[in-house]
């Protein structure tokens, strides 16, 4: 399901899905791309992402908050690996493991979420 929510995105160069599951149900989902308000435009004239596009992950944890819900003890499925910062916020966030498909061309977010006692698996 991540990767048929990854097909909203508008983003050109990659696109990447999250779905946030708790007690066996989505509480969240999200996909890369701009800031609510922001044209829905995510690369720039030269084809390089804009600076402010957000990732898949951060807004489907920022989209649970704004809910009022809570992600601790959640499953993050996403298309992608998770950079440094995006697992910052899945620490702080609660979530308890996390499902991946594709590498990422660093691995120190996959590292940190370890580290912090994530579960991290990659399927294919």
């Amino acid at each position: 399901m991540a990767t048929v929510w990854a097909q909203n995105s508008y983003c050109k160069r990659r696109k990447v899905g999250a779905l946030l599951v708790k007690d066996r149900m989505i509480i969240s989902d999200g996909y890369n791309g701009t800031p609510s308000g922001f044209e829905n435009i995510c690369e720039d004239e030269n084809g390089i992402t804009k600076p402010y596009v957000l990732h898949a992950e951060a807004n489907a944890i920022t989209k649970v908050a704004k809910s009022g819900n809570s992600s601790r003890g959640a499953t993050l499925y996403v298309t992608a690996a998770p950079c440094l910062e995006c697992a910052k916020l899945i620490i702080q966030a609660g979530i308890v493991r996390v499902v991946y498909r594709d590498e990422y061309r660093l691995t120190d977010g996959v590292d940190l979420l370890r580290k912090a006692g994530v579960q991290v698996e990659k399927v294919d």
